[in-house]
């Protein structure tokens, strides 16, 4: 039986005392690659936001990488995003510092207090990427589509057993959308669980996969048609 990694049971999301989804149930087994789409100010946000604990699970029940929600505390909050890979549509990459400093930043915050070890991570996570020879760059040498990389190499940094990627190809143009797509694809298929919420739906197509849809105050797996 494949392990489940997230798994929601008549869960309702609020934003403070708003109702944004109702009645959600949803499973993500390890390994999966699944999309989550929907109109914007459908609660795809919400939902994510949920996942990584920015929002607390008030009704319903919900496990993610092993944490309850309903019951997760504050303290614990940080082990559970170490768990988590988070990609953002707009990279949050701290502009005063190289991409290697970036990186760094991050081992540090999660604990980390080998410098060698550090090192050798990011250039394992770097290369992953394809943006090895790019660690002493800063953030605006980049394209937006490098600099997407790289935010995905700050996800893969504490070996994440769920990558929670929002909007990740929001900001890029078509090309440079597939070649994050591919970056992403190539990850899921090390066995590593991916998240993905996505308004490309060309992208969508071109590489199709379960895929779940915010619309009504629900959350729902919808069947692709076969083109």
């Amino acid at each position: 039986m494949s392990e489940s990694i997230l798994h929601l049971k008549k869960a309702t999301i609020f934003q403070k005392e708003n109702m944004i989804l109702n009645d959600v149930s949803v499973e993500i087994k390890k390994g999966e690659f699944v999309y989550l789409i929907g109109k914007t100010g459908s609660g795809k946000s919400s939902f994510m936001k949920t996942l990584y604990a920015d929002l607390p699970l008030k009704e319903g029940t919900g496990s993610i990488v092993d944490f309850n929600l309903k019951t997760l505390q504050e303290k614990e909050i940080p082990f559970l995003r170490r768990k988590l890979g988070i990609v953002f549509q707009d990279f949050k990459l701290l502009p005063d510092r190289t991409i290697n400093k970036n990186l760094l930043f991050v081992l540090k915050a999660t604990g980390w207090k080998d410098l060698a070890k550090m090192n050798t991570k990011i250039e394992e996570v770097l290369d992953k990427v394809g943006m090895k020879t790019k660690g002493f760059k800063f953030p605006h040498e980049l394209s937006g589509g490098e600099q997407q990389r790289i935010a995905i190499a700050r996800a893969l940094l504490n070996d994440p057993e769920l990558i929670i990627a929002d909007e990740p190809t929001g900001n890029l143009d078509p090309q440079t959308s597939v070649e994050v797509m591919k970056v992403l694809q190539d990850i899921n298929k090390t066995g590593r669980t991916i998240l993905m919420a996505t308004h490309d739906y060309a992208l969508i197509l071109k590489y199709p996969s379960k895929t779940l849809k915010c619309d009504g105050n629900k959350v729902f797996e919808v069947v692709q048609k076969v083109i």
